[in-house]
């Protein structure tokens, strides 16, 4: 029976070797492996798997596909919802969407959907120049649309309007396309040029334009390119890359950095690499305050830098809201984690450097608005960590450039726009997603949007 083979491993580095390098940590599947895993699938009728896909790949139609080894065809499959399939099936949270939905995850072990998927997407990538994988020729609507960012939600907007015959333009802010994907996830999580520079070509390929270098609200606001560029409806994706601090004394001390700040420095500028001299410290101690999955980036990053390197959370590991792989890879990698304890002051030599954190211990009490039990500090319990560095991964919000240049565009407090389910804001020819509305998620929820606004899009200028 399909059911009764055990999971395909997936090959990864040894955890001693990859703490020193930023290559890739998972290998992925070949060929066989796929194969393979992928006849565990039991291709229900009801496949839960599709309803929990933020963008609803068509999951057993892909992997039928992949059992055939037409990798080509399942390719095409995935194609038809994901403009991302390599980064997906890389940085997803698949355990809590798709595989956590799977029948064969109810008693033992659900289908390696992520890996598969990251499989097809790179043979995908591999094929592109192929003659036979080259794209349709796509005929225009004679309707323009402005993306502003091209994060995960700006390429899914674009490349759903362009199948659709859009003439679509993306501003990047940056000098590198892909948003988060390429300030925010190390290398060795995500390659930059190998998956994200490629997959990018294939959104390009569908006939987007993209420019860099323009700050919309700056090198132009969002009502000069309507009023004066000409572009009938406008997709805000510009992500949330403000950072958030604690608000406690030292944190402008030399050594304290946002993960926003440290990550843009590793990945973007390349610090990493013994070519470049882009300045980056990591200290010979790191403490990363925080439990998400910039905390984990954040602190892989430190250790690969050549810090010892610490997580500081002030729930306990039950809560923690990082992927349970990057927490198990973490440890691997000899990562402490410090949990119930909680930062009250960084503390500094006369110099003004970080020599150390103070912080308490923390005790769970009752579940708070996100059902998580609220941390409580035990009286009396100070204690002072040694560090020469202190990272902040404590989540970010949007920038307020776009919503101070944009009259009648309401947010909320926390200054993210707002938008309903299929984008739509409180202007009718401006859309957003992702976290410029949601604030810091994960990739493919931000995916998920945009595909919503593109059809909103295409609503909206139709009836138009």
């Amino acid at each position: 029976m399909a059911n009764r083979i055990p999971r395909v491993a997936v090959r990864e580095q040894d955890p001693k070797v990859r703490a020193t390098n930023f290559e890739e940590v998972c290998l992925g599947y070949d060929r066989e492996e796929a194969m393979l895993e992928a006849t565990r699938c039991l291709d229900c009728k009801n496949p839960r798997c599709q309803g929990q896909c933020p963008v609803h790949v068509d999951i057993p139609g892909f992997i039928r596909q992949v059992v055939k080894g037409d990798i080509a065809a399942a390719a095409d499959v995935i194609a038809r919802d994901s403009s991302l399939p390599s980064v997906c099936g890389r940085v997803c949270p698949q355990e809590s969407q798709c595989e956590g939905a799977c029948v064969l995850g109810i008693k033992g072990e659900p289908v390696a959907i992520g890996k598969l998927e990251r499989f097809v997407g790179d043979w995908a990538i591999e094929h592109a120049g192929d003659e036979d994988r080259k794209p349709a020729a796509i005929e225009r609507n004679g309707h323009k649309v402005a993306v502003v960012g091209s994060g995960p939600a700006g390429l899914a907007c674009a490349s759903d309007l362009a199948k659709l015959g859009y003439e679509v333009k993306i501003f990047e802010a940056l000098h590198k396309v892909g948003g988060v994907l390429v300030y925010g996830i190390p290398e060795f999580r995500l390659p930059k040029e190998r998956v994200v520079a490629r997959e990018v070509e294939a959104v390009k390929r569908l006939g987007v334009e993209i420019d860099t270098d323009v700050i919309v609200g700056r090198t132009a606001t969002i009502d000069q390119l309507i009023d004066q560029e000409g572009y009938e409806a406008v997709f805000i994706g510009s992500g949330a890359g403000l950072p958030r601090f604690m608000g406690i004394e030292g944190e402008n001390l030399n050594g304290v950095f946002s993960a926003n700040e440290f990550l843009t420095r590793a990945n973007l500028m390349h610090a990493y690499d013994e070519q470049y001299d882009t300045p980056i410290y990591a200290g010979k101690k790191a403490v990363i305050v925080g439990g998400g999955n910039v905390a984990m980036d954040a602190v892989r990053t430190a250790r690969r830098l050549g810090a010892e390197a610490v997580i500081v959370y002030r729930r306990s590991e039950a809560e923690l809201p990082a992927r349970v792989e990057e927490v198990h890879h973490a440890k691997q990698e000899g990562i402490e984690f410090k949990m119930l304890t909680n930062p009250v002051r960084i503390i500094g030599t006369e110099d003004g450097w970080v020599k150390g954190i103070e912080c308490v211990e923390m005790e769970l009490g009752e579940p708070d608005e996100s059902g998580r039990r609220s941390p409580v500090v035990k009286e009396g319990s100070n204690f002072v960590m040694d560090c020469d560095v202190v990272i902040m991964a404590l989540g970010t919000s949007p920038n307020p450039l776009i919503k101070h240049t944009t009259e009648g565009l309401e947010t909320t407090k926390r200054g993210c726009i707002v938008a309903d389910e299929a984008g739509q804001t409180s202007r009718p020819n401006i859309f957003a997603g992702g976290d410029a509305v949601t604030g810091a998620a994960t990739v493919i929820l931000a995916m998920g949007a945009g595909r919503k606004a593109a059809a909103a899009i295409h609503k909206y200028i139709s009836e138009k």
